[in-house]
């Protein structure tokens, strides 16, 4: 079979459809023996051309589970030993990959057994190895494994926690930190030991550090595993964040005030001042969080976007419900900025500012009711203010604020009848479709009037 598998496999790879389709289905023919396992290994390990290696460890990976078990020991100890040698002596690095990622298949039915004892000590003797490629393929194959086989890291813990640690800090290769950081997101998503969680607190300095690398290098996808961490740590009913809070916030809002990132990138930086603002409130507000972050987030409501990408990424949205969840979590340290902002705001000559500052006074109404009440008169002077505006959208977003004002600042409104409801009757009239139809949709504010 490992002669004409050889021609097959060289024949996948050509760029002719129709030979490709023929290697394919015959591959697949041979695929339904045994014996397929042991010639993708002689493969994997003799191909003169890294391709057809690489193609030999993919088609093993997809065939492996349902031979495994029909293979005698022997053949089972050629097929974990080849991997290992492919790992630690081949050149190529997709190949090294894709072989982890065979090992990771097997390791699930091995290692619970007992029929792989070695596997674990392998990865922690490569993973401290002078070679960059071993380091970086053995936290690979540890984050890889976490999936599959995470119980069996248990009793290694401690020593696990050290390695990562250790490889996140990595004086020589970025390859290897991020490695590490992949491991650490997904040992910590595997995690659920509230003590073991409360050390990767350790973890948030080097996390900083390796996803800023990757930020200024371009490699967002990786930076953002970072974020996903973070998000773990958060939800967590453990104190884990302690004085870290303060450098995550920074970290999260230097990515997400950035217009040279992408808006996912920007969305999930933003999710994570939300998290903190609804999970650790407190926090914010022991260290002194609350005024820079809306420092930021006030003026990303008057962000330009383009509607016709996903609005759900939107920075403006996304920054109007971390407001919002401030808002009620943390009222009184909330209203001061968030009104000094409209003030300044209104009088602005670029319209967007001029929308976000009635914006902002309508978002955080709900959250910060007793204060506003309190203001009133200043706080509708800026809104009616607006509602005048030559813009449609400033007008729009009045309409808006007014609405919010009717359902969370009864009865106080009502006394300012005289000023609110000349300016509803007009916006009645408005040309715009969007400021009337938040003008109609208040009722409530309307017969409070009569």
């Amino acid at each position: 079979m490992a002669q004409s598998l050889e021609l097959l496999l060289i024949q996948f790879l050509m760029p002719d459809n129709d030979a490709r389709r023929q290697a394919e289905d015959q591959i697949k023919r041979l695929a339904k023996d045994p014996q397929v396992v042991p010639a993708l290994i002689h493969h994997l390990r003799t191909a003169k051309t890294p391709n057809v290696r690489q193609l030999a460890a993919v088609l093993l990976r997809k065939k492996i589970t349902g031979h495994w078990a029909k293979l005698s020991l022997q053949l089972r100890q050629l097929v974990k030993q080849s991997l290992i040698e492919s790992i630690t002596m081949e050149h190529s690095s997709p190949v090294r990959r894709a072989s982890a990622n065979v090992v990771s298949v097997i390791a699930k039915y091995a290692v619970p057994g007992g029929e792989w004892p070695d596997l674990l000590p392998f990865l922690f003797q490569c993973s401290q190895s002078a070679q960059e490629d071993h380091r970086e393929v053995a936290l690979i194959l540890f984050s890889s494994l976490t999936e599959t086989i995470g119980n069996s890291f248990q009793p290694h813990f401690v020593d696990l926690h050290a390695l990562l640690l250790k490889c996140l800090q990595d004086e020589t290769s970025n390859r290897v930190r991020v490695a590490a950081l992949k491991a650490v997101g997904s040992f910590l998503e595997f995690t659920h030991d509230e003590a073991e969680v409360v050390k990767f607190r350790e973890f948030i300095p080097s996390i900083l550090n390796v996803s800023r690398q990757c930020l200024a290098s371009g490699e967002e996808d990786v930076a953002v595993i970072a974020f996903e961490i973070f998000d773990e740590l958060i939800e967590s009913p453990a104190p884990l964040l302690g004085e870290s809070v303060r450098a995550i916030v920074q970290f999260s809002l230097e990515v997400c005030s950035s217009t040279n990132f992408e808006p996912s990138t920007r969305h999930q930086a933003i999710q994570i001042i939300s998290w903190l603002s609804k999970y650790k409130p407190n926090s914010l507000k022991k260290y002194k969080l609350v005024i820079p972050i809306l420092q930021v987030m006030c003026p990303l409501l008057a962000e330009s976007t383009d509607r016709d990408e996903d609005d759900d990424l939107a920075p403006d949205r996304a920054a109007a419900e971390v407001i919002d969840t401030m808002a009620l979590t943390l009222s009184k340290q909330v209203f001061p900025p968030v009104f000094e902002f409209s003030s300044l705001s209104s009088q602005s000559v670029n319209p967007k500012f001029r929308e976000a500052s009635v914006t902002a006074l309508g978002v955080i109404s709900e959250g910060c009711l007793e204060l506003m009440k309190d203001k009133m008169q200043p706080v509708l002077h800026i809104v009616l203010g607006a509602l005048r505006d030559p813009e449609q959208m400033i007008r729009g977003a009045a309409s808006f604020a007014l609405g919010q004002f009717a359902e969370h600042l009864q009865p106080e409104i009502v006394s300012h009848y005289e000023s609110v409801l000349p300016c509803i009757l007009n916006a009645l009239e408005d040309a715009s479709d969007e400021v009337k139809v938040h003008i109609e949709k208040e009722e409530i504010l309307r017969m409070s009037f009569n």
